[in-house]
């Protein structure tokens, strides 16, 4: 029993119906965290970067902390856009979100 092992993540911003490499238009954001002020600040950086590119702000947050360490990620807040962990340990401004969310999507 593996309590770290590698989870595989199921849940999609389009609830399973995609086709990989499709090109969605909404990017599956996460934000991992405990829920402190700190992912909270990162959260709404994150939500008013997806509202200016004209994305689904819809952003699940995770505080499982083994859910959160089958990312690799061991310093909160992260952002994980697509699956992919684009940054973690730190809060964002908007723009560092924005810039971040178009070159994972890109």
């Amino acid at each position: 029993m593996g309590l770290f092992g590698n989870k595989k993540n199921t849940s999609c911003c389009c609830s399973g119906s995609c086709q990989p490499g499709a090109g969605n238009q909404n990017a599956a954001v996460k934000v991992l965290g405990s829920g402190c002020p700190k992912c909270r600040a990162l959260e709404a950086s994150a939500r008013a970067a997806l509202t200016e590119l004209g994305m689904d702000p819809a952003i699940d947050h995770v505080t499982d902390f083994a859910e959160i360490a089958s990312y690799g990620v061991m310093s909160t807040p992260a952002l994980v856009v697509d699956g992919q962990v684009v940054s973690y340990g730190k809060v964002l401004s908007q723009e560092e979100a924005k810039a971040l969310i178009q070159k994972a999507r890109g």
